[in-house]
């Protein structure tokens, strides 16, 4: 099995915040990040254009330390997920989610690290063309 080409950094991390509202007036107004979606009322993505933030309103239910939901890993192109996910399969990796396709254009899946951290390999188009 050959490795798949090299990812293009880490621009996207995804957050669990408390007060939601709160976090994207520090990253419109204060940092200057764009809301680039909104999915539901519970999440905001932002972008300064060349990386990505998402926001997750943090469940009540939620008892542990930890904020953040997982770190992600820009790839060129979509079908470069394909090829990291049989790479990382292949290797023992413990997958989260098999490979898909967002209503944005994405394609993703998630696994873990060795911590248990979730890690997610993603083609996102608006990141894609200004990075690598």
């Amino acid at each position: 099995m050959q490795k798949p080409a090299p990812t293009i950094g880490m621009h996207h991390i995804a957050l669990f915040v408390a007060d939601l509202a709160a976090c994207e007036r520090f990253y419109t107004e204060l940092m200057g990040m764009e809301v680039e979606w909104r999915p539901d009322e519970n999440s905001v993505y932002l972008s300064s254009g060349s990386d990505n933030l998402a926001l997750h309103r943090l469940d009540k239910t939620f008892d542990g330390p930890q904020r953040l939901d997982h770190l992600g890993f820009v790839l060129g192109c979509a079908e470069d997920v394909d090829a990291w996910f049989g790479w990382l399969k292949g290797h023992g990796v413990p997958i989260k989610t098999e490979p898909r396709t967002h209503r944005d254009g994405a394609r993703s899946f998630y696994c873990l690290d060795p911590a248990g951290s979730t890690v997610q390999l993603i083609f996102h188009p608006p990141l894609a063309g200004n990075l690598g």
